[in-house]
């Protein structure tokens, strides 16, 4: 049996969000190779799973940008030094090798050695609640999506939305007008979400199309359908009565589970869940190993993005000398350095 493969690079990022991402245009600028681990099946963390179409105000030199449009302008600058993703993947396992590198393994099996390892993981890794549906796995990707990153995707699309919070009501507010139908199941009447967004939601269902359909009280049972194809969802009452929905995509929003996941067990100085690190390198008490943004956290900390944007800068200066111990840096900025295929 061959030997598995272990991808060698220069830093390994954890986390794919607007942080993680602005931290492999930094370490490229530097010469340094990344690849890049998120338990998402895409990259913006929070921002591409929450709240991909909100307006963000404290980006400097924007005066407002939609959140999915920041991380679309993030991801094509560090596309210029060919960053490596490890998406649908956690790390649950780090290891430190010889000559201060580190392997780190993930829940798919994957093996990364790196010379340093920069923690970017937001509120900690987070991935979706999963409903306990027998075999969902196999059409997650195709007909079951825990977010929505491009809603053109379900135009014409027969859609079942589970859940009572306010990402259920949006998003069938927003994919009203471009699917075929929409079941909204829940298992009481009322939703959790902004009273505006519920009544409206309530409106669409009242209408006389029959478009939009409010499947209460009911909640998940069991999906139909062939390889990643849906062909149905099946949902029941309380009282164990069933109702087959004919559907080609499920959007389960149950919510996002986070927390730090094995992260909590390499030794690291925490703080209430965050990692504390040296302001002014971002290093955290183990050589090597850097946190950035929201996981991080010093002495009047504050948690906007364009902090992270800088934690990224710092820790990228301060891994250099470790990847390049005998070189050194005359540092210049982007306009005179410029950027490789830009």
């Amino acid at each position: 049996m061959s030997e598995p493969v272990i991808h060698t690079t220069d830093v390994a990022i954890i986390g794919a969000g607007p942080t993680g991402l602005f931290a492999i245009f930094e370490c490229g600028m530097l010469k340094m190779r990344c690849h890049v681990i998120d338990p998402l099946d895409m990259v913006g963390g929070q921002l591409s799973a929450l709240y991909p179409e909100k307006p963000i105000y404290d980006i400097p030199g924007l005066p407002a940008i939609q959140a999915g449009d920041l991380v679309a302008n993030l991801e094509r600058q560090a596309a210029a030094f060919d960053p490596v993703y490890h998406l649908g993947e956690r790390v649950e396992k780090l290891t430190p090798l010889d000559g201060g590198r580190f392997l780190l393994e993930t829940s798919r099996g994957t093996r990364i050695d790196a010379r340093a390892v920069i923690v970017a993981a937001g509120a900690g890794a987070f991935g979706p609640n999963r409903p306990p549906l027998d075999g969902i796995q196999q059409f997650e990707g195709e007909s079951v999506f825990y977010m929505v990153s491009r809603r053109e995707a379900f135009r014409d699309k027969r859609i079942v939305i589970a859940g009572g919070g306010d990402s259920a009501v949006d998003w069938a507010l927003s994919l009203h007008e471009l699917a075929a139908k929409i079941y909204v199941v829940h298992r009481r009447p009322k939703f959790r979400a902004a009273p505006e967004s519920a009544e409206r939601l309530k409106a669409l269902s009242e209408d006389g199309t029959g478009k939009l359909e409010l499947v209460v009280p009911y909640q998940l049972e069991s999906l139909e359908g062939e390889g990643a194809t849906l062909a149905a969802v099946n949902v029941k009452t309380l009282d164990g009565d069933i109702r087959r929905l004919e559907a080609d995509v499920l959007l389960p929003f149950y919510g996002l589970a986070t927390d730090l996941g094995p992260i909590a067990d390499w030794g690291l100085n925490l703080d209430m869940h965050h990692i504390t690190v040296e302001t002014g390198t971002m290093a955290t008490n183990i050589p090597g190993i850097f946190a950035i943004g929201d996981v991080a956290t010093y002495d009047h900390k504050l948690k906007l993005i364009l902090c992270g944007f800088s934690d990224a800068a710092l820790a990228a200066h301060a891994i250099r000398p470790l990847v390049y111990p005998d070189e050194a840096l005359h540092f210049e900025y982007s306009t005179s350095l410029g950027v490789p295929h830009a």
